[in-house]
């Protein structure tokens, strides 16, 4: 980890967060946020290139995820995570200059976010899951139906006992590019997962998300948001060797996915990307983010 990345922990929404964190205390926040099966680390060289910019960059670990805590409402819908992103906005001091980065749960979180709380935002950037409408005909795909074997599996009450790291590292191998750095990575998300109750948090994500009645209706308005287009530009990149959502379902019409994304948004295909296309090509993605949020 870079010198120039810090930890730290901040108490929002009544839950408290444990973060990574770079740049000038006074600089407009960056807040990037992790997906699964991952870790706040997932940001480690965009960090210190947003902190270059005049940043203050917060990578928090996200609801579940050590040193995170478990949240006793024991909820873990899309509304809970954007609900998160704005209490997080607000105890880290941010304004209408913050900008908001996610990747894959990550990235649901900030479309939910953005269209809840659009005077928060200047501009979005998310990577590897498009937004909703723009995933409608994914599971219409047979190839697409056996990557998300996991999804259907984590139904069921044998995901805690299957969610170790053999399985994890299988997930981030079959996500990836050949050649990718796996071992490091899951090192990583496997300290977030170090209880059983974090491996239970982990799952409640996918749970939620096929099951409306573990949807708590303290997050319902934050949860219509994540739906509906928003109103801040959001960049969109996905890796064309992601092994999770195919680029070939999302992006064989990139156009479908900008129709459903605000005004002024552009979504690219990042060559040689997996799923974790911010570390498997960190100086291109850096790039893109970059550029565009000083566009």
């Amino acid at each position: 980890m870079s010198d120039a990345i810090t930890t730290g922990s901040v108490e929002a929404g009544g839950l408290e967060f444990g973060y990574l964190a770079a740049g000038p205390e006074d600089g407009p926040l960056a807040l990037c946020l992790h997906g699964f099966p991952d870790s706040a680390h997932t940001w480690r060289h965009l960090l210190p290139e947003l902190a270059g910019a005049g940043y203050r960059a917060v990578a928090p670990f996200m609801r579940g995820y050590a040193p995170t805590r478990v949240p006793e409402d024991g909820a873990f819908q899309t509304g809970a995570l954007a609900a998160d992103a704005v209490a997080l906005h607000e105890a880290l001091g941010g304004d209408g200059n913050a900008v908001i980065i996610g990747h894959d749960w990550g990235a649901f979180a900030t479309y939910g976010a953005t269209a809840h709380s659009p005077g928060r935002w200047r501009k979005a950037v998310t990577l590897a899951v498009p937004p909703l409408g723009a995933m409608m005909n994914a599971f219409s795909s047979y190839e697409q139906l056996k990557r998300s074997f996991y999804i259907f599996l984590f139904q069921t009450p044998l995901a805690e006992a299957v969610l170790d790291r053999a399985f994890v590292e299988g997930l981030w191998r079959d996500w990836s590019p050949p050649g990718a750095e796996v071992a490091e990575n899951v090192d990583r998300v496997m300290e977030c997962l170090a209880t059983p109750a974090n491996v239970a948090a982990a799952v409640g994500y996918y749970r939620a998300m096929l099951n409306p009645s573990r949807l708590l209706d303290r997050y319902a308005a934050e949860q219509r948001s994540a739906s509906r287009t928003g109103e801040r530009p959001v960049l969109y990149l996905h890796g064309a060797a992601d092994g999770c959502l195919g680029a070939d379902v999302v992006m064989s019409d990139p156009a479908a996915v900008l129709a459903q994304l605000p005004p002024g948004s552009r979504a690219e295909v990042v060559e040689g990307g997996g799923h974790f296309l911010q570390l498997d090509r960190p100086a291109e993605v850096n790039r893109l983010i970059l550029d565009w949020l000083a566009a």
